[in-house]
Parts: C-alpha cells; sequence; structure tokens
C-alpha cells in the first residue's frame, strides 16, 4: 500500500487532519463561557487541523489540501446523517445506558449546525490553501511562519463567522451582540493558538524533512 515514505506521511497527516476536522463538528454544538466570553467547545482540535493543513500545503500541494478538504466535507456530511439515523432508532428500554433523550441532547444538532458547520470548514480551507500558496510563491522555502500564520489569519476570520452566523445566530438562538463577541473570541484564540504553534510546525517541517531525505539516501546509495 505505501510504495513510498511520502506516501505514508500523506495518510498519517490526512489520518489526523480528518479525524480532528470531525471531532471538531460534531462537539462543536456545545458553548462554552471563558470570564464573559462565550465560544464554541469544537474550537479544541482546530488547532491540529491548522498543523496538518500546513504540513500537507508543504509537501503534497494546493490540490493535495483542496482534494482532501472536499473529502473531509463530504465525511463530515456523512457523520451528520448516521448521527440522524441513530437517533431514529429507540433506545433499548431499560436496557440502554444512555436514553433518547440523553442522546439527543448531546448529538441532536440542528440542521443550521450541520450547515453552518459544513460550510464554514469548506469556505475556510479554501481560503487557507490559496492565501498560503499567496505567500509561499512569493517567499520560496523560506518564512514558513509568514504563509502558516497568514493563512490562519485570513481563513480563520471566515470561519468563525461562518459557522456562528448559521448555526446559532441566523436561526435567533443567540442575539448579535452575543454572535459578534462570540466570534471575536473564538477568532482570537484560534489566531492565539496558531502563533504559538509556530515552533511545532518548524518541528515538524524539521521531523518530515528528515524523514523523507532519508529515504532518497538509501535510494541513492
Amino acid at each position: 500500500m505505501f510504495q513510498t515514505r511520502k506516501d505514508f506521511v500523506f495518510v498519517i497527516l490526512a489520518g489526523i487532519f480528518i479525524t480532528n476536522a470531525v471531532t471538531a463538528e460534531l462537539i462543536g454544538g456545545k458553548l462554552i463561557q471563558i470570564g464573559p466570553f462565550v465560544m464554541s467547545i469544537g474550537i479544541l482540535p482546530w488547532p491540529i487541523v491548522f498543523l496538518t493543513t500546513d504540513l500537507i500545503n508543504e509537501y503534497f500541494g494546493e490540490k493535495g489540501v483542496r482534494k482532501l478538504s472536499f473529502i473531509t466535507a463530504c465525511l463530515i456530511a456523512y457523520s451528520f446523517i448516521i448521527l440522524l439515523l441513530a437517533m431514529s432508532i429507540p433506545a433499548a428500554k431499560g436496557i440502554s445506558p444512555v436514553n433518547d433523550d440523553q442522546f439527543k441532547a448531546v448529538f441532536g444538532q440542528s440542521m443550521w449546525i450541520i450547515v453552518g458547520s459544513i460550510i464554514a470548514f469548506l469556505v475556510s480551507q479554501l481560503i487557507d490553501v490559496t492565501v498560503f500558496w499567496f505567500f509561499k510563491n512569493r517567499t520560496g522555502d523560506t518564512k514558513i511562519w509568514l504563509r502558516t500564520t497568514g493563512s490562519t489569519l485570513v481563513s480563520q476570520l471566515f470561519d468563525s463567522f461562518i459557522v456562528l452566523g448559521i448555526a446559532f445566530w441566523l436561526p435567533g438562538k443567540i442575539d448579535f451582540e452575543t454572535f459578534l463577541s462570540s466570534a471575536l473570541i473564538g477568532y482570537t484564540f484560534k489566531l492565539s493558538i496558531a502563533i504559538l504553534l509556530t515552533p511545532v510546525i518548524y518541528a515538524g517541517h524539521h521531523l518530515i524533512k528528515k524523514f523523507l531525505s532519508d529515504a532518497d539516501e538509501r535510494i541513492n546509495s
């Protein structure tokens, strides 16, 4: 299956990317409060999505990220379909440790949340890859921090407002003031984490580059 080390790296990165993206969407219906600010708990896995997106961008190109983003969006939709099916099947009364009301309370996200999550994910990923390659085409292999942070700076601004706008503000679940503050605090949090992850991104680049170069040395020797 894995004919080259590069194939192996892609599968690992794609697996991490998809797992965190799907998990983030499934848990996104829960809102948490940090001081006076409210944001979705789905924000937690996103730093890992940023990290893997940048590494896939770097080693597998724009087309690789775009294809993976569309595949992941389809898998997110598939996950929601399975959840809807699971909620339609009654729990075994007196046997199941989780009853129907409890299950629906956790996984019964509204159609607004589902639509908002998928649209926000696709839009932000497509913007991210566009901005990433805008900077890379101008800086080459230098200034990794610029293209990783720059792409996150732009893409997550759209993501933060789209998902909360469609999922919570448009249906009237939160007022405009809460929507605005939640989107801004979520955006600030994700951007801060992206900046803090910069050393991890450099470490990931180093490890992958070394892993692939070791393979090239063995082939040429």
